[in-house]
């Protein structure tokens, strides 16, 4: 026990393609949230607004 190290494996799988989750849709509250707000009808609507005008560059102008 002491200074032993119990060894676990490691998932040495690769993704095919790294996931960059631009391929993903953007969802208008979850902009919300990961800029650190809280999620109200007005910010969820500006963040709507911003998604349908800019597409996937709205995240990163919305996030801080």
């Amino acid at each position: 026990m002491g200074d032993q190290e119990e060894h676990q494996p490691r998932d040495r799988r690769q993704p095919s393609q790294p996931r960059t989750g631009s391929d993903q849709p953007i969802d208008p509250e979850d902009l919300v949230r990961l800029a650190g707000q809280d999620p109200t009808p007005e910010r969820i609507e500006r963040a709507r607004r911003l998604i349908r005008e800019k597409g996937a560059a709205a995240v990163e102008e919305y996030l801080p």
